[in-house]
């Protein structure tokens, strides 16, 4: 599986914080851009993003303040798989994950999600801290 140049160069930006979030598809034989998502969207945002019943890759800048009142940054690596997905898509996302992941250099959090109650707010939160 290919990953698109411009995959790379807009994580890059990503961590710049230019975009708060990144979703990626697989078209064909190779993993393209599908959305950028704004600084100023929330994880709402993104979450929203997703599409009901297809795979997708996605990256978020999560913003966050620990326990100790720090603000901190890190950037999740999320595998969305929804249930209602086909089964050769599941099949084609899962094999491809890892060589994509390595792809984007700073990747601190992986989650994987078949369902929007493994990925909401509080559950990314806590694999932060």
């Amino acid at each position: 599986m290919a990953v698109e140049d411009n995959c790379k160069l807009k994580f890059l930006d990503l961590k710049k914080r230019t975009y708060r979030f990144i979703i990626f598809r697989i078209d064909g034989q190779q993993v393209v851009v599908e959305k950028l998502g704004n600084p100023q969207e929330t994880y709402e945002d993104f979450t929203n993003s997703l599409p009901a019943d297809e795979c997708r890759y996605a990256v978020f800048d999560l913003d966050f303040t620990t326990n100790e009142n720090c603000q901190k940054s890190k950037i999740f690596f999320i595998a969305w798989s929804p249930d209602s997905s086909r089964v050769r898509m599941k099949m084609v996302y899962a094999s491809s994950k890892d060589r994509f992941k390595r792809s984007l250099d700073g990747i601190q959090v992986e989650l994987q999600a078949t369902d929007p109650s493994e990925m909401s707010f509080d559950i990314v939160k806590s694999r932060a801290l």
